[in-house]
């Protein structure tokens, strides 16, 4: 059952606790607990997550001190603050500018940025973006949310995040490998990028092609003599070291985590929705890589895409809008407005009737100005950072349920440490047990036959073993595909039963997102705990 509908006692220990923690520290030093007052909208995008693990940590902090030996009391005190403290900023941040020739001639500086947040785990992960929007502000909210999330899916990197601040559609192809060459280069010359350092991976603006570029760049240079080069970079080609699953991978790992919650009888029933996909629409903010399989998975599994929200306009079609079709419009058009199956939407669709929203586009969409309009009872967080504080406040109150950034899109990040480990251990997955499986499940079925011929004879002939459907589907094996699908909805299965019991615990209803920071924030601090520091 649901943490706000029956109250364990674990919540008037966690009440002790703060109190305790409150009477021992400093007043300079006390924990501030975010109350439902204290929710800005406007705030920086870093200064946001750090409200978010504000939430969270004063939670974190009150357990522990339950947990701690009272002979030491003082000095266990001292050191909970102080690990606590040490999670928040980021550990490094490389601003860089540098010049770079058109093929007009022309010159531009280019500015780029690369944030490492946190090194408890190495390497460290995260994407590389090419947007005007970037800035050190963002690669450090990103860099640290990386963190967050790669604890709460237990992938064992330290966060980290980078981007150039350009539009891509402004240069040419060769433009953009002469950039994004130049900006390894530079990653590799201040130690940002290797493959037991940093590994980047596909974000926004970016993809296979840019990947493929900064693996040959670092390959063909600093990591000539390294046989593991092509590790430091994952969302390759699958000619390059690349997985099989990689591309959809963010898009997949939405609709495992959407599954695992909307499948919950008791969270359904706390917002008023009956379990299941079926009979659900739902409406997606951006048509990209993440929008674009996002979409094709949960209309696979039932649910109906009524709306898609892109940068220059909107569509809307009641009766549904075919994923396929509209993927073939944009490629070919360029935008999805025009496309024949859905009418053109004017107004803010954020406040269309529907089931579940996605929004899969940039940071702070959603904000107390129209958090109030949104009529969806889930809103499933496929973009990193799309809700603000106030914001998240008021769907809270509205008894909505908000599936968080952190857990809901760690699909990118848990494939790339599959491509990660594929590309250290230098084999693919399946190939060494591929044949065997298949001879195994052979020799299974004749097993069986012969059993029964011998049971019943074979005076009508043999016996005929028909498979089933799904075990004729799997007979041969499982693929490389098989094994990322797999692993990742076990992934995000797993996540989510410990964000259900973290929820339970704290007694925090339907705060998935207090929930998850709390697992990530135990992750990481046992992890210091137990690792203890080197001067």
């Amino acid at each position: 059952m649901l943490g706000g509908v029956f109250r364990s006692n674990a919540c008037s220990k966690v009440a002790k606790s703060l109190s305790l923690l409150k009477a021992q520290a400093p007043a300079s030093s006390q924990v501030r607990l975010s109350s439902s007052a204290d929710a800005p909208d406007d705030v920086d995008f870093f200064e946001m997550v750090s409200m978010f693990y504000d939430r969270a940590a004063p939670m974190v902090e009150a357990q522990l001190l339950e947990k701690m030996d009272t002979k030491h009391q003082a000095y266990d005190i001292k050191k909970i603050k102080g690990i606590l403290k040490l999670l928040k900023p980021t550990n490094h941040v490389l601003s860089l500018t540098f010049p770079f020739k058109r093929d007009d001639g022309s010159f531009d500086l280019i500015e780029a940025y690369r944030a490492q947040h946190s090194q408890h785990r190495t390497p460290c992960k995260g994407g590389i973006r090419y947007s005007m929007d970037v800035c050190e502000s963002e690669v450090r909210a990103l860099a640290s949310l990386m963190t967050y999330k790669n604890a709460v899916v237990d992938v064992p990197f330290g966060g980290a995040k980078g981007g150039i601040k350009i539009n891509p559609r402004d240069y040419s192809e060769r433009e953009l490998e002469k950039i994004t060459r130049r900006f390894c280069i530079e990653l590799a010359k201040k130690g940002f990028i290797g493959p037991g350092i940093d590994v980047p991976a596909p974000d926004m603006g970016t993809g296979e092609r840019e990947m493929s570029w900064i693996a040959d760049t670092y390959a063909m240079t600093v990591g000539y003599q390294d046989i593991n080069s092509h590790a430091c970079v994952t969302g390759k080609p699958i000619s390059q070291g690349g997985i099989h699953g990689r591309t959809s991978a963010t898009g997949r790992g939405i609709l495992h985590g959407i599954e695992n919650f909307i499948n919950e009888s008791s969270y359904m029933s706390a917002i008023g929705l009956t379990p299941g996909f079926h009979d659900k629409t739902f409406i997606v903010q951006g048509f990209g890589n993440v929008g674009l399989h996002t979409t094709r998975y949960l209309t696979r599994f039932g649910a109906k895409c009524i709306g898609v929200m892109e940068i220059d306009g909107c569509i809307y079609n009641p009766a549904g809008i075919d994923p396929k079709a509209l993927e073939d419009y944009k490629i070919a058009n360029g935008t999805v407005v025009g496309f024949p199956g859905a009418e053109k939407y004017e107004g803010d669709m954020f406040a269309e009737q529907c089931d579940i929203l996605v929004p899969c586009a940039g940071e702070k969409q959603i904000t107390a100005q129209n958090a109030h309009n949104i009529k969806a009872k889930i809103i499933a967080e496929g973009a990193n950072g799309p809700t603000t504080p106030a914001a998240d406040k008021i769907l809270l109150e509205n008894k909505a349920l908000v599936i968080p950034d952190l857990y809901l899109n760690a699909g990118g990040v848990t494939v790339s440490y599959f491509e990660w480990l594929k590309n250290l251990n230098h084999v693919s997955y399946g190939r060494l047990t591929f044949k065997y499986e298949m001879e195994s499940n052979t020799h299974l079925l004749e097993s069986v036959q012969e059993s029964l011929e011998r049971k019943f004879g074979k005076a009508g002939g043999r016996i005929p073993i028909v498979p089933s459907e799904k075990f004729s589907s799997r007979i041969a094996g499982a693929s490389e595909k098989d094994i990322v699908h797999s692993g990742l909805a076990y992934t995000m299965e797993r996540s989510a039963r410990q964000i259900m019991r973290t929820g339970m615990k704290y007694n925090l209803g339907l705060d998935l997102r207090t929930a998850a920071y709390i697992n990530a924030i135990e992750k990481i601090y046992n992890v210091y705990h137990d690792a203890g520091f080197t001067f």
